[in-house]
């Protein structure tokens, strides 16, 4: 890891989350289960359960192409409205997952998303914060985009 990406990484951490409650002392188990969690109810059609590794929060964002949704409830709208059936949905699957805890309650993932449809293979990278809060670790900012198709 770069110096400059390290130092990016720790003024983040202090800017934005500041000193706050202790979470647990390494993460990454849990916030990758929380992503396992999601795959699977993402996989049953279950968008309420792909829901819960967000933060129920009007605070929690999600960024996509040109357009910046916040709020837990506008987030699980959005996600309602564009994936309306189980085809839309398709399977989803991470990978490549990066966790890199940014303190006792932060942390940065990166990784790959796809999704495996009849008519085609949507595919890209998220890049998500996580907070430990009251309920656990919870997705606070996501900020997800897509590849352009494969031809």
């Amino acid at each position: 890891m770069s110096i400059l990406r390290r130092i990016s990484l720790l003024i983040l951490a202090a800017t934005v989350f500041g000193a706050s409650a202790a979470g647990a002392a390494d993460p990454t188990a849990e916030i990758r289960e929380i992503l396992h969690a999601q795959q699977r109810a993402w996989n049953r059609g279950d968008i309420d359960g792909f829901m819960n590794g967000y933060a129920r929060s009007r605070s929690t964002i999600f960024v996509s192409e040109d357009t910046v949704t916040r709020g837990w409830q506008t987030v699980r709208n959005r996600y309602e409205k564009k994936y309306s059936d189980r085809e839309k949905m398709g399977t989803l699957t991470f990978s490549d997952l990066e966790i890199t805890p940014l303190g006792p309650s932060a942390a940065i993932v990166i990784g790959r998303w796809q999704l495996k449809r009849k008519i085609d293979k949507p595919h890209g990278r998220f890049t998500l914060v996580f907070r430990h809060l009251t309920e656990g670790w919870r997705i606070v900012h996501d900020h997800t985009s897509a590849a352009a198709p494969s031809s």
